[in-house]
């Protein structure tokens, strides 16, 4: 018996940036990434996405691999600088047949492809007109989803718009810990209302094409959101007004607009008078309201407990790996996240706590309705182990195992989930973190070519897949 439902996907996931390599090959342009990871000071020990795992050259390899796991389905994300490498005007013909090229071969293995249409790599061409601060980057991105639909509509059906707003205009525009590298509230605000709006505009796009019978009847499209569910540090008054604060900063403002089409109306205001921001164009709400999503996919590695903050205003986190060295994270006047002194972390200061991916999904079931879901990321990141050449991975087995098992409450539950899609499949650059935080099925040995090599993991995924997901424990 198994508690997941006859179609569920079983996938993997990654990320254009993080996996590709290629940077600069065939014709691409340079992202906001490429430029960024290259300035002194901004990376782990000035690792970039150079070469990364080389998929780009390697993509064959790397399904094969896939294909043999038995995933049926594959999260990846386009580099929009393969496409238009001036993010806009004359298209990349190599990087488009690239794609084509990915899409077929999984395909040619029943892998079913989930395009991610952003993932983090803005055109830099873009950024030096402003950026996401700027309508003319959402039109830009009109054109790009336009393109992508045109060109692969026809052989793909799950579709994503953008990943995890809340970081990348979080860490971009408020900690100034990504690109590019601003601390503005407002300006924040302002960014990530252009997402909203070039997300409702591609969708737009989308549903017009799909109606002319350019994309495939049955595809559908969504938004990908960080999962964080919060849960007071006590019961004190102060702390539960805390974690509701923080449940409308980092969840609702963020799942609201593209669910409900509009946003929580009291963050609003407060947004308005506060900071000036979000400041909107004519037919902006209408535009919202008119384009919600098909589907959510949910990107789940933690949950935080939440306190009152009178006095703490950090925004670093822990990107040595040095397990403690983290400190609390949080504004002052607002609220902070504060550690779980009976709580299980990882070396990256992240609490393992699989119940939050219950809870999550079923939060959102209450406030959005059965929303169609799917768990678009879950993993661990760590320093895997290598004993007598082999790689020993037992606590990401015991992580997935356990989310998987939480996975399988929320389907119980009644929530509509419909894949997970590990993070990832194999390993690759963690942004700010470099390579050596290892979350993949498949080991690159950096020392010897990039040679693939599957982990334990890999052979333990594979039999979950086969067992569809009856069998979680290994051994």
């Amino acid at each position: 018996m198994t508690a997941f439902p006859a179609h569920f996907l079983w996938g993997a996931a990654s990320a254009a940036y993080q996996v590709e390599g290629g940077h600069d090959a065939d014709g691409k342009g340079p992202s906001i990434w490429d430029v960024y990871a290259h300035l002194p000071g901004t990376t782990h020990e000035g690792t970039n996405g150079d070469l990364a795992a080389d998929h780009y050259h390697r993509f064959k390899e790397d399904v094969a691999l896939m294909a043999e796991q038995g995933l049926t389905s594959y999260r990846f994300s386009i580099a929009w600088t393969r496409l238009f490498p001036a993010g806009r005007g004359a298209i990349n013909p190599a990087g488009v047949a690239f794609y084509h090229a990915l899409i077929d071969e999984l395909l040619r293995y029943n892998i079913k492809p989930m395009i991610t249409l952003y993932h983090w790599d803005l055109p830099q061409a873009l950024q030096d007109i402003g950026g996401w601060e700027s309508r003319e980057t959402v039109d830009a991105f009109a054109d790009y989803a336009e393109l992508c639909y045109r060109e692969f509509g026809a052989k793909t059906e799950l579709w994503a718009t953008f990943n995890e707003t809340v970081v990348f205009t979080g860490m971009g525009y408020i900690t100034g810990a990504h690109p590019p590298g601003v601390c503005s509230p407002a300006r924040a605000l302002q960014a990530c209302h252009h997402v909203f709006v070039a997300h409702a505009r591609a969708v737009q796009c989308f549903r017009e094409l799909k109606r002319q019978g350019r994309v495939r009847a049955d595809a559908v499209i969504g938004f990908v959101n960080v999962l964080q569910p919060h849960a007071p540090a006590s019961d004190k008054p102060e702390d539960i007004a805390a974690r509701e604060l923080a449940d409308g900063c980092f969840t609702h403002w963020f799942y609201d607009p593209v669910l409900r089409g509009e946003y929580p109306a009291t963050l609003l205001q407060w947004a308005r008078e506060a900071l000036g921001a979000p400041v909107f164009a004519p037919g902006d709400a209408e535009l919202l309201k008119a384009n919600i999503c098909d589907f959510i996919g949910v990107n789940y590695y933690k949950r935080e407990l939440v306190a009152a903050n009178p006095d703490v205003d950090n925004t670093r986190i822990n990107t040595s790996g040095e397990k403690g060295s983290g400190q609390e994270f949080g504004f002052r006047g607002l609220f902070k996240f504060v550690r779980n002194p009976d709580g299980e972390y990882t070396d990256w200061d992240w609490e393992i706590y699989p119940r939050g991916l219950t809870e999550g999904i079923l939060q959102l079931k209450e406030r959005y309705g059965n929303v169609p879901v799917y768990i678009t990321e879950n993993g661990l990141g760590a320093k895997d182990p290598i004993i007598d050449g082999e790689v020993v991975d037992d606590a990401r087995i015991d992580y997935l195992a356990r989310h998987l098992e939480a996975a399988a409450d929320a389907i119980a539950a009644g929530a509509d989930v419909r894949g997970y899609y590990p993070w990832s499949f194999t390993d690759l650059l963690s942004w700010l973190n470099g390579y050596q935080k290892q979350y993949g099925f498949v080991y690159i040995d950096r020392g010897n070519h990039l040679a693939r090599q599957r982990k334990k993991s890999f052979f333990w995924y594979q039999e979950v897949i086969r067992s569809h997901g009856a069998s979680l424990q290994w051994g």
